[in-house]
């Protein structure tokens, strides 16, 4: 029997890997990645042209959503605003119940969501998978489970009545240790991916992406295989 079709969100960092990981053991997937002027747009879009060929993706859609980068209001899009560093008094690591960090881009889930629905709808898609993390994260407001839930519903009562297309979040109950071990036992190729918010050749080993990540393998007990300016 043919497998069914999802679409799969594919940012390029080690969470969005291992989510594709999870879809490619039932799923045909069609990933999608979405640029908004972030410092590491060309770095990111590599990282997810070599996980779309290591799953053999079946389709594959690149996006602008230029205004995110001119609307402002996050660190990871206007360049004059600092990345903070994971040892700041604000970072998820030192302080998970801190004020929303800089590097929050205003309601950009809601974005990929609906270019990620209305792409599943016109290609028979049934599942939109995404690596949202909610227990071990920067706690964005747009990785909430019940963000996703809304979501859902919206599907629901904005498409035709026949679609189904339903949002997965195989990843949003996990540390990232446990991200890491997931990725491990499906041969998940983190040696591609690509989660440092300001490096584009060697990641910073700083910001708090690195961190969490850092973090996550460190936990794990496994050695990330990227390079990093202090390795």
């Amino acid at each position: 029997m043919k497998k069914d079709l999802a679409v799969v969100l594919v940012s390029g960092g080690m969470d969005s890997c291992v989510t594709a990981a999870i879809a490619n053991e039932k799923y045909r997937s069609a990933f999608l990645h979405v640029n908004y002027g972030q410092r590491t747009e060309a770095r990111e879009l590599l990282a997810f042209n070599e996980i779309a060929d290591f799953y053999k993706a079946e389709k594959r859609l690149t996006v602008s959503l230029e205004h995110l980068k001119v609307i402002g209001g996050s660190s990871l899009t206007d360049e004059s605003v600092p990345i903070p560093c994971v040892d700041s008094a604000r970072s998820a690591i030192q302080s998970p119940k801190s004020t929303i960090p800089s590097t929050y881009v205003p309601f950009r889930n809601a974005h990929l969501l609906s270019i990620a629905t209305s792409w599943a709808e016109v290609i028979g898609a049934t599942k939109i998978f995404i690596g949202a993390v909610e227990e071990d994260s920067s706690g964005y407001p747009d990785c909430r489970e019940t963000f996703y839930q809304a979501f859902n519903k919206v599907i629901e009562l904005g498409t035709k009545p026949e679609t189904r297309v339903e949002i997965i979040t195989p990843l949003i109950h996990m540390k990232k240790s446990e991200i890491v071990k997931k990725g491990m036992e499906l041969g998940a190729p983190f040696h591609m991916t690509w989660s440092c918010y300001q490096n584009s050749e060697k990641a910073c080993g700083k910001c708090e992406s690195c961190g969490l990540r850092l973090k996550g393998f460190r936990e794990a007990g496994i050695k990330d295989p990227i390079l990093y300016e202090k390795n």
